[in-house]
């Protein structure tokens, strides 16, 4: 009888305190009142702190142009964040993400020439089907600067110079295919360009073992039936915005300026393995670090990350 007397006791105690906390917690999960002066002035600055999400898109100049993510301000959980201070800090906001409804995947084929223009981020591409000896410099670079390159690497390059491709890779940066043997893509086939990319992606794959997502057509050269074989083979063909035209040599204040002066959001700056690229990097990386845009890799500028 004391033992039933003992568990019933114990059984009111939990439920009275079942009730009190239940009781607390929706005091504080209840929908904060709109009379509230912070709650209304969340409310009213929220539209200075939100962005827009915008969709991925085939633009008539720059062709397929990626998506971006947008925000929303969450007025309840900032209210909550906001209410021991009892004053607006645009700090403590807390936002909602939201994604694009259609992505990059989600377009036909069409070449891609840069990033989002509202992206403060740029990237560089490397055409690689000669200039091995200066590859290691330019690693060792990127690597002191923490920055990641993509690197579109022709098949037969990759065929002969197998420690160099692994070496890339191995350092973590992005590898494309840039054809075998550097032939003029625009005058192919849709089946020409496919066998061309197919006997380049056997050797980018047996040294990486990662499938190719990008194509850099061999002096910015192709067609349609190109773009729509490497759109088959799931790849995306990628040309750029800014040429460093490292190719005749110019000198390092030269190049460095050349790219200085055409730079922008999403911008894709081209270059090759070449003397005057390689000890003119140092100085260029910086130049576009004191411009406040952060340099990313291929995918890394073409997601939808702000």
């Amino acid at each position: 009888m004391k033992v039933r007397k003992v568990g019933l006791f114990f059984m009111v105690i939990f439920f009275i305190a079942g009730v009190g906390l239940a009781y607390l917690t929706a005091r504080t999960e209840a929908p904060v009142s709109g009379s509230d002066a912070l709650y209304q002035k969340i409310e009213e600055k929220k539209s200075n702190y939100e962005w827009k999400a915008e969709d991925a898109r085939i633009d008539s100049v720059w062709k397929k142009t990626p998506g971006i993510i947008g925000r929303s301000v969450d007025v309840e959980a900032s209210y909550v964040k906001m209410k021991e201070k009892g004053k607006f800090d645009p700090k403590l906001l807390v936002f909602k993400l939201i994604k694009p409804k259609v992505s990059l995947s989600d377009l036909p084929p069409s070449p891609i020439y840069r990033g989002h223009p509202e992206k403060p981020m740029v990237s560089f591409l490397i055409n690689v089907s000669w200039g091995e000896e200066y590859i290691p410099d330019m690693i060792e670079t990127f690597n002191k600067h923490q920055v990641k390159a993509t690197f579109f690497i022709d098949g037969a390059f990759a065929q002969k110079f197998n420690e160099l491709v692994q070496m890339i890779e191995e350092e973590g940066h992005t590898i494309g295919t840039h054809g075998y043997n550097h032939k003029d893509m625009g005058r192919m086939t849709k089946e020409e360009a496919r066998n061309n990319l197919e006997q380049a992606d056997e050797w980018l794959f047996a040294l990486t073992k990662t499938k190719v997502k990008y194509f850099a057509p061999p002096s910015g050269s192709f067609n349609m039936a190109t773009v729509e074989a490497a759109h088959e083979m799931g790849m995306e063909t990628v040309l750029w915005t800014v040429d460093t035209i490292d190719w005749k040599k110019p000198t390092p204040d030269v190049l460095v300026n050349r790219v200085m002066g055409r730079i922008h959001n999403g911008a894709t700056i081209l270059m090759h393995p070449t003397e005057v690229t390689a000890g003119s990097l140092p100085d260029l990386i910086e130049s576009i670090k004191r411009e406040n845009y952060r340099i990313g890799s291929l995918p890394t500028l073409l997601s939808e990350e702000r």
